[in-house]
């Protein structure tokens, strides 16, 4: 299991096309991938688990990547978040 905090950038937090951008990439990899925000635990490969999360613009959430590719994973979910997530 790895894990990293990351800062949500882009404007408007983590609403529906963000949130398709994030799951879009999440599915190219096999490993189980989460995210911790406030207490509550979400499925970044489910849209509906993320929107449910209600992530805003300078929200810290922490990725949670286990699995055999869990490292590219998550690297490569930082760096979509880190890019702003398509905006």
């Amino acid at each position: 299991m790895v894990s990293r905090k990351v800062v949500i950038s882009n404007p408007t937090g983590l609403h529906l096309r963000p949130a398709g951008i994030l799951c879009k990439e999440a599915l190219k990899y096999n490993s189980r991938i989460t995210f911790r925000f406030r207490d509550h635990t979400s499925n970044a490969k489910s849209v509906l688990s993320v929107l449910g999360a209600c992530v805003k613009s300078g929200n810290e959430i922490e990725l949670i990547c286990e699995g055999e590719d869990e490292e590219y994973a998550l690297e490569a979910l930082t760096a979509v978040i880190e890019s702003g997530l398509g905006e």
